[in-house]
């Protein structure tokens, strides 16, 4: 039996939030383009990420020092590792870009669990998705928390 387009986006974003929620950062840097980017705004209705300060805002290069960082021997990741499980709900296709992405937005909540202390996210990702041959990669996720303007913690792993 064939999976529906929302399934086969569904199944994927499942599987983007199961790599997360593992620490596997190798495999979900590879969900990416190579010129795929992360960004977590710092305020709601945030037009772009170049001209105003984010939380995060990184391409596949910076995505690769982070996950070297985070894995080196003697960062605090190691130390006291990081668990946390993702909820995603209300997956929806907005449309497409003009060079034919899908444009995905969905709502997720995520429980973390670091030093001690449980930390919870939640908010709505907008994915803009690459249909290749093999399935699909992001070129670009963006993380809306409901609270972006709050102070944060130090956010440890992406979100």
């Amino acid at each position: 039996m064939n999976q529906s387009p929302v399934e086969t986006v569904e199944e994927f974003l499942y599987r983007e939030a199961t790599y997360l929620d593992q620490a596997d950062l190798e495999s979900w840097i590879q969900l990416f383009t190579e010129d795929g980017t992360y960004w977590m705004p710092a305020m709601h209705e945030q037009p772009d990420p170049m001209n105003h300060i984010s939380h995060i805002y990184d391409d596949r290069v910076l995505m690769e020092i982070r996950k070297r960082n985070f894995i080196h021997p003697r960062a605090p990741s190691l130390q006291s590792p990081v668990q946390s499980s993702h909820l995603i709900a209300n997956i929806r296709e907005k449309g497409t870009t003009t060079i034919g992405e899908r444009i995905i937005h969905s709502n997720f909540h995520i429980v973390m669990w670091y030093r001690e202390e449980q930390r919870v996210f939640a908010g709505t990702y907008q994915h803009h998705l690459q249909s290749t041959a093999s399935g699909f990669l992001i070129k670009h996720k963006k993380v809306q928390l409901i609270n972006p303007e709050a102070a944060q913690k130090s956010i440890i792993i992406y979100l």
